[in-house]
């Protein structure tokens, strides 16, 4: 039990040094919550949201799950969008990945992992889709790392397919951005997802008015 004990001698010193501060931090934490940035990560227990990005409680709305999936028929993600884009207005949609993850490696294993294969199989249709591209490179290491930044890429599309999406982007510019969390060096890599770009590319099939 002394994890468990920790936490709450941990949150009691975390609440008293926030008081310690601003004597009115959490009376105005309890007025509600406006923040700018949905941010789209991975249950990895190392890549937090708000601490790698130096924010605090009330400025990024988070979801996370194994390999930072967008999966358009997963309700949970799909709840979590459309609360953020058309309830908080949020200004930013942020899918990050980071490298070392190992949902990724899970997914580039010829093996039955049981309840997870269907989630994993997400990951493994980014790498069908790319797959003369991930190939060619011939350290095993680095083509794990171009798939985290690949399946980054291709979740942000999976956003931009969203009608949600589409439409606060058109009545707002809504944008969506694709990063990834460098866990050797602890930096953040904008990989320049060009918004527009792919919006404009793919509006023929997945245009949503």
């Amino acid at each position: 039990m002394d994890g468990i004990d920790n936490i709450f001698k941990n949150n009691e010193k975390w609440v008293k040094d926030k008081l310690s501060l601003d004597p009115d931090y959490f009376t105005n934490l309890n007025k509600g919550q406006h923040p700018e940035f949905l941010y789209i990560g991975c249950s990895d227990s190392r890549v937090t949201a708000e601490e790698l990005m130096g924010l605090e409680p009330g400025d990024v709305f988070v979801h996370r799950n194994i390999a930072n999936l967008v999966n358009n028929i997963d309700l949970n993600v799909m709840s979590v969008v459309n609360y953020g884009v058309k309830h908080l207005l949020v200004k930013n949609i942020i899918v990050c990945g980071h490298y070392s993850c190992g949902g990724i490696k899970a997914a580039m294993q010829a093996k039955d992992l049981g309840i997870l294969n269907p989630w994993l199989r997400n990951i493994r249709d980014v790498y069908r889709l790319h797959k003369e591209e991930l190939n060619n490179i011939e350290n095993e290491e680095a083509r794990y790392d171009r798939l985290v930044e690949l399946n980054v890429q291709e979740q942000c599309v999976n956003l931009i397919k969203t009608a949600v999406v589409q439409q606060a982007y058109k009545e707002r510019g809504l944008l969506v951005h694709g990063w990834v969390f460098d866990i050797h060096t602890g930096k953040l890599i904008d990989l320049k997802i060009d918004f527009p770009k792919i919006l404009e590319n793919i509006m023929e099939i997945y245009k949503l008015d």
